[in-house]
């Protein structure tokens, strides 16, 4: 990867063009050295490195250690005279902080088509419809198209599973900036609300910003205060999209789409109750395990093969389509792709060999998500047993422990809590706190902390037609506890191998 490199005095010239300087610049900053990286990694410091001050766990040996490894300057809102750097004070790092990647990383969003997805659900199953379908369209080239979603990330250079849903901006550039050096077209990703808030995408063109929906959803002290500022921050995204794409038929649409129309003017809608909308879905029926549904959508006109579960996944497939119409994707790309979708650990179907224990691996992690699951699996299969494996993360999305509880409760017939990234708080703390909830709505629960043993008494539970949903985890093979991510085996893995347990329990091979 090829990168123009920048003086120091261009990137203090940005932050002065930002109005960020929060003092004057220190006397003898050598403003015409070349700054040869940009990073808050200490160990990846090298001589010319512009080393970032930032994040709450931020410590000054970090700074130390950047300036041995040949730091020559750094950004921060606090000064640390002991380092021996000049220190260029800013006034807020957050929104700083993606300009400076934007600028080391030679504005690479505006060399490929980069495709926003948000909502409070349906962000990673839109983006893989839409990874799909744009890699039916390069596969004759040779090509894909990149992904950045809350289950893995594929730039061209890079593909691991990931952590954050959008990644800090040193390094969501980097991927766009990988992307790009690879030849790639299109990369889609899901934008988070606290990416939004936090300005982590700022300096990020978007090709198409689709807005799926909104629910109740990270509101706590540290995220969102209330359901308005998480709400405005979703509606950030329509003023960085060249156009943006509104479902009609989510909570609190009409301020979406006013929202989208004023800050960005070309806007696609989408529905399966709006007969006027630019996409509009209808006639939606299942045919053994496929979904059908017809699609009114000018050039994209036409009937649509779902073969991933789940009878919602027709509202992420027509934002997908809506996503398609505006960027003039070939129709048989589109029913390729659509037809051909899958989400690892997303609805992923597993059942034991009589049949009648059927497991669900899910990435079902808010309340809204967890209705929508609970609605679906109640009407494709009625009369079952439905138990229940989740658990809720540490110090984030506190309100989740109340919504998850009273959900699964309500719906469930046995309810088992167990770790689900703890990081920083105890495991059966958190599994106490959501069992509250559980119980109030009647129904049983048991809390197992190793989540592989909860997912294996889930299953050797089943004497009869039983629908077993594990949600949170998905195919992710980590589990952070404290600061670190401890690898694990994934839900899928879980499964599979407790089916056949009970398989062999029960005298069938």
């Amino acid at each position: 990867m090829h990168l123009t490199l920048f003086s120091l005095g261009d990137y203090c010239g940005l932050l002065d063009e930002l109005g960020q300087l929060a003092a004057p610049l220190p006397d003898g900053l050598d403003l015409d050295r070349t700054v040869e990286l940009v990073s808050y990694h200490s160990k990846e410091a090298v001589p010319g490195t512009l080393f970032i001050c930032k994040g709450a766990h931020f410590k000054p040996d970090y700074l130390a250690d950047a300036a041995r490894r040949g730091a020559f300057a750094y950004v921060s809102e606090t000064a640390y005279p002991e380092a021996g750097l000049p220190c260029i004070l800013v006034k807020d790092m957050r929104r700083v902080l993606a300009p400076l990647a934007v600028k080391y990383y030679n504005e690479p969003s505006q060399k490929l088509k980069v495709i926003g997805v948000t909502g409070t659900k349906g962000k990673s199953s839109t983006a893989y419809y839409l990874k799909h379908i744009l890699d039916e369209l390069l596969a004759p080239q040779g090509k894909s198209c990149g992904v950045i979603s809350s289950i893995d990330t594929w730039d061209g250079v890079e593909r691991f599973e990931s952590h954050l849903t959008t990644p800090e901006p040193l390094e969501l550039q980097k991927h766009f900036a990988h992307a790009a050096a690879s030849g790639m077209e299109y990369l889609v990703m899901e934008v988070s609300s606290q990416a939004l808030k936090y300005h982590r995408t700022l300096g990020t063109r978007f090709a198409a910003a689709a807005f799926l929906n909104i629910g109740t959803d990270h509101i706590s002290p540290i995220e969102h205060p209330d359901f308005e500022d998480y709400f405005g921050s979703k509606l950030k995204i329509f003023a960085q999209a060249d156009f943006s794409c509104v479902n009609l038929d989510c909570e609190h649409a009409a301020e979406a789409l006013e929202s989208a129309r004023s800050a960005c003017g070309t806007v696609l809608t989408f529905s399966r109750q709006n007969p006027s909308a630019a996409v509009y879905g209808s006639n939606v029926r299942k045919v053994g395990h496929d979904i059908l549904v017809q699609v009114d959508a000018a050039q994209l006109s036409g009937q649509y093969r779902l073969t991933m579960p789940g009878l919602f996944n027709v509202d992420n497939a027509l934002a997908a389509i809506a996503v398609c119409r505006g960027l003039d994707i070939p129709k048989q790309a589109v029913l390729d792709g659509l037809s051909r979708a899958r989400v690892p650990g997303r609805m992923e179907v597993y059942s034991n060999a009589a049949g009648d224990v059927t497991a669900i691996v899910d990435y079902a992690h808010n309340r809204m998500s967890f209705e929508t699951l609970f609605r679906s699996v109640k009407q494709e299969y009625p009369g079952r047993r439905i138990v229940t494996v989740f658990g809720c993360p540490g110090k984030k999305a506190f309100d989740r422990r109340r919504d998850l509880g009273e959900v699964s409760g309500q719906y469930s017939d046995l309810v088992v809590l167990t770790e689900e990234d703890s990081g920083e708080e105890d495991t059966v703390s958190i599994c106490q706190e959501i069992a509250g909830h559980v119980e109030g709505q009647g129904c049983n629960y048991a809390i197992q902390p190793n989540r592989g043993e909860a997912i294996r008494q889930a299953v050797l539970s089943c004497h009869g037609p039983s629908v077993i949903l594990i949600t949170g985890k998905g195919a992710e093979t980590r589990q952070k506890r404290g600061l670190e991510y401890i690898d694990t085996p994934s839900d899928v893995e879980y499964v599979q191998t407790f089916l056949r347990e009970l398989d062999a329990r029960q005298g069938r091979f």
